[in-house]
């Protein structure tokens, strides 16, 4: 059985039933300290991280899972920066204001 089945991927940061997570809090950067930490660095070192502990068990829907990690906190971020106008939200990501709603609502944000 995969360690994916049944989990709720869309809350919390959840990965794994048996509890196991992307970490919520910023980890030590394995970058040298003139180095700028980026999104890219970040999901990287997140994903290295998921990998060591996976212990060799087979995984499946990666990517709905990293894109749904991803995409929650992009989403609260743009509606915080646009004061929850999903008009000036949708331009801004270049969605459709039908998209924007319907993942906002995917993610409980609406």
């Amino acid at each position: 059985m995969n360690k994916l089945d049944g989990a709720n991927v869309l809350s919390s940061f959840a990965l794994l039933k048996t509890g196991k997570r992307f970490s919520q809090s910023p980890q030590p950067s394995l970058e040298t300290p003139t180095q700028e930490s980026t999104l890219r660095s970040q999901v990287e070192s997140s994903l290295q991280r998921y990998f060591k502990q996976l212990d060799n068990e087979p995984v499946t829907d990666l990517h709905h899972l990293v894109m749904s990690e991803v995409e929650a906190p992009l989403l609260e971020a743009v509606m915080q920066y646009t004061g929850n106008n999903q008009s000036k939200a949708s331009i801004m990501l270049g969605l459709n204001r039908g998209t924007l709603r319907t993942k906002l609502k995917l993610y409980g944000m609406l």
